[in-house]
């Protein structure tokens, strides 16, 4: 039987139940003769517990580079602890299985502690000749190893990386990522009651639908899944063992045999607008502005520029998240001599609500009916920001539901 990987989250392991459901799924996959690696992250809440821990030790010392590793080695035990209470539930159930951290099985990473990127695995760790004797390998999400055998952390969501790392390494084997949800569905439930799941969502589509706010999958995942085609499934670890469980499947667009127009309607309220009035207007100048935000780790999403009424002079909009509209503006107001303006405005009140779907390569009026629909509920529009396969809008944060409701429907997605 070929080797396949699994992925359990915080919510899936949050405690000693939970760990014993994994355990039976994971038996029960066993059973029908899956050769078996399985990645978990720490319990639910358990991170944010040992973040908080790290930070009181270190108190202000932790901005700097002196503790970033010691940060690392707090805030990957959690994933630790999970890993090796999975593999001691399996032994209860007679299975063999074996607990592997990341500087076993040699999962290298660049420095970057609290973010490290994947360079790769070393090939003698003996990962995959474990697997093809039946063992089941327990692999603690979310770090790694550095070249100077130090631990190394992933960031949020690093335990979905390491899976689709792992799938990659091991021959791009199929890769299940377990969670709270039965799958990627059209919008969010608790708002639109009507989204449906979706059997299959192309890669690009998930990985717009994951930046732009959707939380199932972790955005370097879906990119590494892409790169690597690795066969990306989404279901639920809440069913039982035997339960039929079909999920969705994150593939490539070719392996969709039909293409909605639009797939799907996310959003994020994690936003903020930062305006510019009277910027100078000559070449250089918004190179240096987002060369700024750049060095101070500021990710800027939509961009617009339009002539201000001042002669040579030009108005600059941007958006981030909340958090970091913060830093812009610090960052901005101190480098006035950089980067030059007459007044600043930053608006937290806002929302992104965004379209995503394959079929807009091929389809024309899109953003008619997206327009139309938002204009039906009187809901004005900011900013506008398009791709290939999605277009984003930003609104005023009151209107969220309703924009993604009043969508959902314009586009047809609403389940019969």
């Amino acid at each position: 039987m070929a080797r396949t990987v699994l992925k359990f989250g915080g919510t899936s392991v949050a405690d000693l139940e939970r760990i014993s459901h994994v355990a039976d799924i994971v038996a029960h996959r066993a059973s029908k003769g899956e050769k078996l690696a399985v990645i978990v992250s720490a319990m639910s809440g358990e991170t944010n517990k040992l973040v908080g821990l790290a930070k009181g030790a270190a108190g202000d010392a932790l901005v700097g580079d002196e503790f970033d590793d010691e940060y690392d080695v707090v805030v990957a035990s959690g994933e630790q602890v999970t890993s090796g209470l999975l593999a001691l539930s399996l032994r209860k159930r007679g299975l063999d299985a074996r607990s592997w951290l990341g500087w076993q099985m040699r999962m290298k990473t660049r420095e970057g502690h609290g973010a490290a990127r994947i360079d790769g695995f070393d090939e003698d760790s003996g990962l995959g000749a474990a697997i093809d004797t039946g063992q089941i390998a327990v692999i603690a999400g979310f770090q790694g190893v550095t070249e100077e055998g130090r631990v190394s952390t992933l960031g949020r969501g690093g335990s979905d990386t390491t899976a689709v790392a792992v799938a990659a390494a091991l021959g791009s084997v199929p890769c299940d990522i377990y969670t709270d949800v039965d799958g990627v569905y059209t919008t969010d439930p608790r708002i639109v009651p009507q989204a449906r799941r979706l059997e299959r969502v192309s890669y690009e589509e998930m990985l717009e639908m994951a930046s732009l706010g959707a939380k199932v999958l972790q955005t370097r995942s879906v990119e590494l899944a892409m790169n690597h085609q690795v066969p990306l499934r989404v279901l639920s670890s809440f069913s039982g063992p035997e339960a039929d469980n079909p999920g969705t499947w994150i593939c490539n667009e070719d392996e969709i045999v039909e293409k909605q127009v639009v797939n799907g309607v996310t959003y994020s309220r994690d936003e903020a607008k930062v305006t510019l009035y009277g910027m100078e207007d000559k070449p250089g100048t918004s190179a240096n502005l987002f060369a700024l935000l750049a060095r101070e780790g500021v990710n800027v999403d939509m961009i617009v520029q339009a002539n201000a009424r001042g002669e040579d002079r030009a108005n600059m909009v941007f958006t981030c998240t909340s958090s970091d509209s913060e830093k812009a503006q610090r960052v901005l107001e101190a480098n006035s001599d950089a980067v030059s303006f007459d007044k600043m405005d930053v608006a937290r009140d806002v929302a992104k609500v965004s379209v995503v779907g394959v079929g807009m390569k091929s389809h024309t009026g899109v953003a008619e009916t997206m327009f139309d629909a938002l204009a039906s509920k009187n809901i004005n529009i900011d900013v506008i920001s398009t791709s290939e396969i999605k277009i984003s809008v930003l609104i005023d944060a009151d209107y969220t539901e309703l924009a993604v409701r009043a969508l959902h429907t314009a586009f047809d997605l609403d389940a019969t």
